[in-house]
């Protein structure tokens, strides 16, 4: 079961990132392999449910999330509750550097079916990277 940490230093601050990645809606927009996100409103504006549309290739797959944006904390949470994982938690965390923030996105899934986990948990694990230097490049483009 892969757990994967990226951490990386960008130009734009923590509250700047924490409202990226807490934009679900927008996903569709910039994250790779991402076709669509539906939204269910929760208890609050910061904990909803995300439905998450993939495509690789001719395939396509979607889960559910459980978000949780704690702005006070800089953490944005998620915690799959169904689709094809076992388990998928990931966190991404928000702290000043200088003028600017480290970032740091950690996950941690296991693809329930084992015929597909071998063919897909190697290559969903290889996209992650792509998925957070995509949201350091669209904070590049909207935060210049």
């Amino acid at each position: 079961m892969p757990k994967l940490h990226f951490k990386r230093r960008v130009d734009h601050t923590p509250e700047q990132m924490l409202a990226l990645v807490a934009d679900v809606a927008a996903y569709p927009q910039f994250v790779p392999n991402c076709t669509n996100m539906e939204l269910k409103k929760g208890a609050s504006p910061d904990r909803f449910d995300a439905r998450m549309h993939l495509r690789f290739g001719p395939f396509t797959q979607a889960y559910t999330s459980r978000v949780d944006v704690n702005r006070d904390a800089g953490t944005v949470t998620a915690e799959a509750v169904d689709g094809p994982f076992s388990h998928l938690d990931s966190i991404w965390r928000f702290v000043p550097d200088g003028p600017g923030a480290e970032i740091s996105f950690e996950i941690d899934f296991n693809i329930a079916n084992p015929l597909l986990a071998a063919a897909a948990e190697p290559a969903f694990a290889a996209k992650q990277g792509e998925i957070v230097e995509a949201f350091v490049n669209r904070a590049d483009q909207i935060y210049g």
